[in-house]
């Protein structure tokens, strides 16, 4: 069996900011785009909404390499927003703004989805990361998939980074998970018996004009339709860059881990899409001060106690992989509180101020850069 290259590729969605009202407030008018085409070429790009800016590293080896790679295009998307009276902000909601007032991009592909969707597109004012794992074989490819997705809610819990929406505090970590929820095609994928059975559901909803091609399919994780990667898409755009470092290689990790396994003629034990649904929703409610279902022992764990676990489960792994110093960050998370936990306390220590949230948030997106 050929081992994969496990390589990474790192995407963050931004919000583009007014520094004087904090509301979101379009890049389009200004020279943002162009000036990040020249100096970032085709790691840059705009997304369906006029407030949304897209990053992505390149293909990379190592986690030492995404972290030299996002840290440079963070930095370069903070300066260049700022020398277009913008401030540039990590979060997967943004506290107040109004999508119904929010203007879309006038690019054909958005225009197309707006169209098919009509509200469902033009509320969909959320921001995301997404993080690819090389696995060039595509029947590994499918077969780690379905094991990755049992991990896919304590990655959501410690990426939660949206509580707030239309200004209102939701009571949820995530509310982002809930805004995606209503596009078809989204959540946690069913399990996959083999590629071929994977691609026969795909063709089957092209030649049913459900979709014209696989990337219409955004699962929580998915195959990439062009890429040879497992892209996991479940995570809310954490505020530091050290969290979707930290983040990014746990993902990295724990398809390692299974990889290894699966080498070996193991693998590990697959649950249904309903029951890791149920966990899903506890991350999205709770993020990492819940409780969620440790379906081997059948009982309700802590999920700080479960995130320990984990950690454990991909020691060795991290250490292959030279991924330590990212991974140890996840330790800081359980100890400050996801960015959904932090905008909670910005928003206390303002009185309910959700400017000052905003405010705050900015300052977090250049922490460590």
């Amino acid at each position: 069996m050929t081992r994969p290259t496990f390589s990474i590729g790192i995407e963050e969605e931004y919000q583009t900011v007014d520094p004087v009202t904090f509301d979101l407030r379009s890049h389009i008018q200004t020279e943002l785009m162009a000036q990040g085409k020249r100096v970032m070429k085709e790691k840059v790009k705009s997304e369906m909404h006029q407030a949304v800016v897209e990053v992505g590293t390149g293909v990379c080896k190592d986690m030492a390499e995404a972290r030299e790679d996002l840290v440079t295009l963070r930095r370069q998307m903070v300066g260049l927003a700022k020398q277009n009276g913008l401030e540039l902000v990590a979060g997967a909601t943004h506290p107040f703004a109004d999508w119904r007032v929010q203007d879309i991009s006038p690019d054909e592909r958005y225009l197309q989805v707006v169209e098919d969707m009509q509200l469902v597109a033009r509320s969909n004012l959320i921001f995301g990361l997404h993080v690819h794992v090389g696995i060039e074989d595509r029947e590994t490819a499918i077969h780690l998939m379905n094991q990755v997705r049992y991990f896919l809610p304590h990655l959501l819990a410690l990426s939660t980074n949206s509580p707030f929406w239309l200004g209102m505090n939701t009571g949820l970590k995530s509310y982002r998970c809930k805004v995606f929820d209503k596009f078809p095609r989204t959540n946690i994928p069913d399990e996959f018996a083999s590629w071929a059975d994977y691609e026969r559901f795909v063709n089957l909803l092209i030649k049913t004009n459900c979709i014209d091609n696989a990337k219409k399919i955004w699962w929580d994780v998915r195959p990439h339709p062009f890429f040879p990667t497992i892209e996991v898409r479940i995570c809310d755009l954490p505020m530091r860059v050290d969290e979707t470092l930290a983040i990014a290689a746990l993902i990295q990790a724990t398809v390692y881990m299974l990889w290894m396994q699966h080498s070996g003629n193991r693998s590990w034990r697959t649950y249904s899409r309903a029951l890791i649904m149920e966990n899903k929703w506890r991350a999205s409610r709770y993020g990492i001060d819940g409780a969620l279902i440790d379906f081997g022992r059948e009982t309700e764990a802590p999920e700080q106690q479960l995130i320990g676990e984990y950690l454990d489960i991909v020691g060795e792994a991290a250490k292959a992989l030279g991924s330590e110093r990212e991974i140890a960050h996840i330790r800081w998370i359980l100890e400050h509180g996801t960015g959904a936990d932090r905008q909670l306390k910005a928003f206390e220590r303002s009185n309910g101020d959700l400017r000052s949230v905003v405010q705050y948030m900015a300052e977090e997106t250049r922490a460590g850069l």
